[in-house]
């Protein structure tokens, strides 16, 4: 259970951080001519550069505290504030009708909620 929980964390720290750097240092309308980033043409430079530092603190947040020991209820925590930010990746793409990114922010959600639950319940630090 353990490791299970570790690497579904490592990997939504993973997708977190690529994700996080890419909407935090690459210019808004390289972002949305990219598949799947059309909806940064339609929202400003902020929102975009603050869901990229957002997405750079999960990185950090489903990792960092459970290896450093320090506050490690910070994992499901931020887990949980992972399931929220999918559900509206969903919901957006899902308006812009990107099935296929759909599918992957649900998939990236239901890891999220692994990793909350778990780490909540008996996988607890």
């Amino acid at each position: 259970m353990n490791l299970t929980l570790w690497i579904a964390a490592g990997l939504l720290a993973a997708v977190a951080l690529v994700g996080g750097v890419s909407k935090t240092f690459v210019p808004r309308e390289r972002l949305a001519a990219a598949h799947g980033g059309g909806w940064t043409g339609d929202v400003g430079d902020g929102f975009v550069r603050t869901l990229g530092i957002l997405e750079l603190l999960a990185a950090a947040g489903l990792v960092l505290p459970a290896v450093t020991g320090i506050a490690p209820v910070l994992v499901p925590v931020t887990a949980g504030a992972w399931v929220l930010l999918m559900t509206g990746a969903s919901i957006t793409h899902g308006r812009r009708g990107e099935r296929a990114f759909v599918a992957l922010n649900l998939v990236y959600l239901a890891l999220a909620l692994v990793v909350a639950v778990g780490r909540f319940g008996p996988g607890s630090f």
